[in-house]
């Protein structure tokens, strides 16, 4: 048995959980998200808990167990407390700033990289070297703050570029002088 899928998911108060056939909906204040269940996972839903169930011990079903149960329960977090990615601008010249709903990027290039938020995503930008990438549905937030960090990814030899609050880059040294 998979030690997260068969760990219970508690439901907030003013969650609103809806599992019909293949579909989950979950709706709580900040927002709805919805998703297809994979093939095979059921959801049971007991008052306020709910439960992820196999049918068997495939390896498939395995494999989609606690997949099921962690996506089911980031959208009950999303919903209600929200999440979040904090990003950092490293560079001389290299900054951020508020387009909008979205995002203008000045990262060493000939010209500036505009990013439009997705639906259900907000920028906010601290400092004009931080910005932090908010929304309700974890992939979302996730894929976006990896977007734009890939536009330019921190270089290894002085670590400018746009990296993860916290992210350490691995530093080389740079070419030894003539001697």
């Amino acid at each position: 048995m998979s030690r997260i899928g068969k760990a219970p998911i508690t439901v907030p108060a003013g969650v609103d959980v809806t599992v019909s056939g293949r579909n989950i909906s979950v709706k709580g204040p900040k927002g709805t998200l919805s998703r297809a269940i994979p093939g095979g996972i059921t959801i049971e839903q007991d008052g306020d808990t709910l439960t992820c169930e196999r049918p068997n011990d495939e390896n498939k079903n395995k494999a989609l167990h606690g997949l099921t149960r962690s996506l089911v329960n980031n959208m009950v977090i999303g919903v209600t407390e929200g999440f979040s990615k904090q990003l950092e601008i490293v560079g001389v010249g290299y900054r951020a700033e508020p387009q909008g709903n979205g995002l203008r990027l000045s990262l060493g290039f000939s010209h500036t990289v505009d990013v439009a938020a997705p639906e259900g995503i907000t920028f906010e930008v601290d400092r004009q070297t931080n910005v932090k990438i908010s929304g309700i549905d974890k992939e979302v937030v996730g894929q976006v703050a990896a977007n734009i960090r890939s536009i330019r990814k921190p270089e290894p030899y002085k670590g400018k570029g746009v990296r993860y609050a916290g992210e350490r880059v691995q530093r080389k040294a740079g070419k030894a002088g003539k001697k």
